[in-house]
């Protein structure tokens, strides 16, 4: 019995995908529910896997081929096994003694990300030592071994000059490669032009005085790690207070749809994540309604499915308002683009010990500058400075966060 492997019905608002990549070939056994073969949306991988045990018979699309739901990709012979040719036990010799032949392919479990990175750099997952569960390949993994080819601009793979260990300056080629972008970082691109074209963005600038909200984490890290599991960090506060500013100025938690504003009475706060693929911008929904660990244990989730691949469409839509944290970048000031259709997004940055006067007295504060980049259309500057000034005082006075004031 045979059966059809097909595109799956892709998500609302994407109308086709791409062929990454196949992790089986012809003749392969396959497990049920194993990962045949990852297809790329504009912001989310698929992974397409088996739907019984059987052997792979054929492959109908090659990979980078666009596809859309219900193309067949591939025909599945369930229940049936591979072919194992068994020489007899007086002539068996491992492969790896007999010159010329190669070893059996050694399976290194990675996610679609790490896949895609070590495409990017033409690498093979045997040549990585896995130091996740099992022996999964990481992208730390990956990062490691590529810089393990730090010396002297040797791209992975290549052999080290001859004369590099004697001393000798060897000019080394000078080599151009060209990629075509992604279907994420192409939409990307895109959503970024639309927005510069689109709105008229404005940026304006506070900086809080992060004293109090240090010490209330310091005070109470363990206590809350060991009674909710997770950890205590600043994104939830900033998004408390970034809440608290949403209720007084409506406005900025609003969009533009044609001539129309469209204000929104729930908080779905978008929080910005760096992954091997791009930045995407998962949503946390009714942000008002979370508790400080409830907002905690969401974003790890979220985080983790945007670093191993599997986030959703679901997960990335809908969103009214969006934080940025290049602060864990290093980052010290910058001015965000917007989000579309959502006219304003808040960005955070460095932490640092600056000088600053208080009653007189000039002394060492942990500050960090923010950012407000939003819509003129239909953000005055006058909420756009008070609705920081709101989040600096949350911030400054973490009792208001309890209080709502």
């Amino acid at each position: 019995m045979t059966i059809e492997i097909k595109v799956p019905p892709l998500p609302e608002s994407v109308s086709d995908a791409t062929l990454v990549a196949w992790h089986k070939k012809i003749g392969d056994s396959v497990s049920r529910d194993e990962n045949l073969v990852d297809l790329e949306t504009d912001k989310v991988v698929l992974e397409i896997p088996a739907p019984a045990a059987g052997v792979l018979q054929d492959i109908k699309i090659g990979d980078g081929t666009t596809v859309t739901t219900g193309d067949v990709l591939a025909i599945l012979q369930v229940g049936a096994t591979a072919e194992v040719a068994a020489a007899p036990a007086a002539a068996a010799v491992d492969a790896a003694e007999i010159p010329g032949e190669p070893a059996a392919a050694k399976v290194v479990k990675t996610s679609p990300a790490v896949r895609r990175l070590l495409d990017e750099h033409d690498l093979d997952a045997t040549m990585v030592t896995g130091s996740g569960k099992d022996g999964r390949v990481t992208k730390a993994d990956v990062m490691s071994f590529l810089k393990s080819y730090d010396g002297g601009n040797v791209a992975p793979g290549d052999s080290a000059p001859a004369g590099a260990d004697d001393g000798t300056i060897v000019a080394l080629e000078r080599k151009e490669q060209r990629v075509p972008m992604t279907r994420l970082r192409a939409r990307i691109a895109e959503r970024m032009v639309a927005a510069q074209q689109q709105a008229a963005m404005l940026t304006t600038f506070n900086e809080v005085d992060l004293t109090e909200v240090k010490a209330l984490r310091s005070r109470y890290r363990e206590t809350f790690e060991e009674e909710h599991g997770v950890r205590l960090g600043f994104m939830s506060f900033f998004a408390k207070a970034v809440v608290e500013g949403l209720k007084k100025f409506p406005v900025v938690n609003a969009s533009v749809e044609d001539n129309d504003i469209i204000y929104h009475n729930y908080y779905d706060i978008g929080i910005a994540v760096s992954s091997e693929r791009g930045l995407m911008v998962p949503v946390l929904r009714d942000v008002d309604q979370l508790s400080f660990a409830g907002f905690e244990r969401e974003l790890g989730d979220m985080a983790r499915k945007v670093q191993d691949g599997s986030i959703g469409m679901e997960d990335l839509t809908g969103g009214t308002f969006t934080i940025t944290n290049g602060g864990i970048f290093g980052s010290m000031m910058s001015t965000p683009i917007l989000n579309p259709p959502q006219s304003a997004i808040l960005g955070m940055h460095s932490i640092e010990q600056r000088p600053v006067v208080i009653d007189g007295a000039v002394v060492p504060r942990p500050m960090m500058y923010l950012a407000l980049t939003y819509d003129h259309r239909i953000i005055d500057g006058r909420e756009a400075v008070q609705f920081l000034v709101t989040i600096k005082q949350q911030l400054e006075d973490p009792s208001r966060l309890l209080l709502q004031v």
